[in-house]
């Protein structure tokens, strides 16, 4: 069943996410357990304002208290995923009587809100999935690579103009994810050259997980998002985790890493059911957070 909800308000957590998400930016709905997240100003390709981001906080606080949620989805309408920062309000702010240059204001904001949505989204405590449905640039690269499994279609493709349009940094967490995902040669040329990187070739790469037919995405990464909704409550936490420990770690820390982490989740009830299951031959079905 579907049900699609209001996104100009919430009553399901804290006020002060409660009043902040624009209809006319963002569209949420939920599709049995999975929840769907639509960046929706395709007129302007989706880019990443001020609304938007408080929007985006306040969905996946939404997300994240609905226990009946079992699986995220973000996409975008119209011919982009996300066009990253809107330059049309970068300079002002000033009204409040800030009177520091852009640099500071913008990286406090960043400090107060952008990395947020960030981290709000790998905290996520279930499976996330994007499917980048064309142009995903600067900061909208950040939100589609902070997914646990992003899809792109063909026609989609990576675009950071950062350094070579802007003179800055690739921010929203896009440093690190094509670090450790391409290594330090490819991570350097997309940042210095600025070229369009198209999704077949960003999956060849293996900095997202499938690049597939424009038409297929949207079913695709449906159902993609549901087979994740069936998993263990924890794995999405777990797998991240696990994984971020790893490109920090020897192979000797990470052996204690994993031996730690089994020494909890072997005496789980999703361990059970699972081992319950495979000697029934059965499929295994997992409780709900």
């Amino acid at each position: 069943m579907t049900t699609d909800t209001s996104t100009s308000h919430s009553t399901s957590h804290s006020t002060s996410h409660s009043t902040h998400v624009d209809a006319h930016e963002l569209r949420y709905h939920v599709d049995g357990e999975v929840a769907v997240i639509t960046l929706d100003n395709p007129a302007r390709m989706n880019p990443m304002t001020h609304s938007l981001q408080l929007g985006l906080r306040e969905l996946f606080a939404r997300v994240a208290a609905d226990t009946a949620v079992r699986a995220l989805l973000i996409t975008g309408s119209g011919r982009a995923f996300c066009a990253g920062a809107d330059l049309s309000g970068v300079g002002g702010g000033t009204a409040s009587g800030d009177t520091r240059s852009l640099g500071p204001r913008m990286a406090d904001q960043m400090h107060a809100l952008s990395n947020r949505v960030i981290q709000d989204l790998r905290a996520l405590p279930l499976p996330v999935v994007s499917a980048v449905n064309g142009a995903c640039a600067g900061a909208g690269v950040g939100i589609a690579l902070a997914a646990d499994i992003t899809l792109a279609a063909r026609s989609a493709y990576f675009y950071l103009p950062f350094m070579a349009k802007l003179g800055i940094v690739p921010d929203l967490g896009t440093t690190w994810f094509i670090q450790h995902r391409l290594g330090s040669a490819r991570a350097a040329a997309l940042t210095l050259l600025g070229n369009r990187l198209a999704a077949e070739q960003a999956a060849q790469w293996g900095l997202i997980w499938q690049c597939v037919d424009d038409a297929a995405l949207a079913e695709q990464a449906l159902t993609l998002a549901r087979q994740l909704a069936t998993l263990p409550a924890h794995a999405a936490l777990e797998t991240r985790r696990a994984l971020e420990a790893a490109a920090l770690s020897t192979l000797d820390q990470q052996l204690a890493y994993e031996a730690e982490r089994q020494r909890q989740l072997l005496d789980t009830p999703e361990f059970a059911e699972g081992v319950a299951a495979f000697l029934g031959k059965r499929p295994a079905v997992f409780p709900a957070r």
